[in-house]
């Protein structure tokens, strides 16, 4: 099989790792600390070095035929370190011949004049914000690239991570699963009731694995395929009717505690630029991408009752 190399071992560059090892191709991961962020699988190498280093970046991905940039700094420092590793990733894809694959989220759109219509990968990169802002460049410049003949570039992006394995950095995973699996109320931000798009972190290593090997995807930015939309109050419901501790309370945060929270909180003042997706109706259409290719989103049922398992194993309840 091939080699492929995976930049950042987060819950997206893990998963991604773990999938391709399983579909039989030699996987390298590449990480600061060189050690798995999760449970190490055979079959994925680590070595420790700085992605935002083109040269170090480069040495390591020579002989692979996808960059998996799976990477992304704490959200305080994105605008000061974005563009270092963005431009790392493109160095590293133009001298290696690798196909760049880039996994990208939703800020580069920005607020929408009409949050009910879901996004499409035809709205312009329209962001002010900062961290939109330099989202969106990362792509730009990929794919200046790619259409000037000097890399392959190919752009994945997802609404907020579901599933196994995300943790920290998701809205429905460690502020809420291990109080909801105890029948505790969740605290959210924004309307709990505003549908949302949720993103299956497994269907995001599928669709990166699968998008490397096609040229038909290369050039362009596809929406990971995503299960409708659902309020977070009709998340936490499915999720506690699997644990077998609903009803589960849902109760939103105070803008006022929030706005003083992040006085003393980076993460919280930076949360503010995209308060808006949670605010209001936030909704992904992933109809391109499955248009052309063969992953799917998982059934909303397998993924809740994966992720309730994977926690119960994680707290050991």
């Amino acid at each position: 099989m091939s080699f492929h190399l995976v930049v950042g071992h987060g819950p997206a560059g893990a998963a991604t790792a773990r999938l391709l090892a399983e579909q039989g191709h030699e996987v390298r991961v590449v990480t600061r600390s060189g050690r798995p962020a999760q449970q190490a699988v055979e079959g994925v190498e680590h070595l420790a070095l700085d992605a935002s280093d083109p040269a170090a970046l480069t040495a390591a991905a020579h002989g692979a035929v996808a960059i998996h940039g799976c990477a992304a700094p704490p959200l305080p420092q994105w605008a000061a370190r974005w563009p270092a590793l963005s431009a790392s990733l493109c160095a590293a894809a133009e001298d290696s011949g690798a196909v760049l694959v880039m996994l990208g989220n939703l800020y580069g759109y920005g607020p929408q004049p009409d949050p009910a219509r879901p996004l499409t990968e035809d709205l312009p990169l329209a962001a002010t914000g900062p961290k939109g802002r330099v989202r969106a460049a990362a792509w730009e410049q990929a794919r200046a690239l790619h259409e000037a003949g000097r890399i392959r570039a190919v752009e994945v992006r997802a609404s907020d991570f579901f599933g196994p394995g995300v943790t920290d950095g998701g809205h429905l995973a460690a502020r809420a699963m291990p109080g909801l699996l105890k029948g505790r109320p969740v605290a959210v931000l924004g309307d709990p009731d505003a549908p949302h798009s949720w993103t299956y972190l497994p269907d995001v290593a599928r669709a990166l694995a699968e998008v490397a090997g096609d040229e038909r995807a290369w050039g362009r930015a596809w929406h990971v395929p995503t299960a409708p939309a659902a309020s977070v109050r009709a998340m936490v419901g499915h999720l506690a009717a699997e644990a077998g501790t609903a009803p589960v309370a849902v109760r939103r945060l105070s803008p006022v505690l929030l706005g003083a929270a992040g006085l003393f909180s980076p993460l919280l003042r930076e949360l503010r630029e995209t308060r808006y997706q949670f605010d209001r109706p936030f909704l992904m259409d992933s109809t391109a991408y499955e248009t052309v290719f063969e992953v799917r989103a998982t059934p909303l049922e397998e993924q809740v009752e994966a992720t309730v398992a994977w926690w119960r194993e994680r707290l050991g309840s």
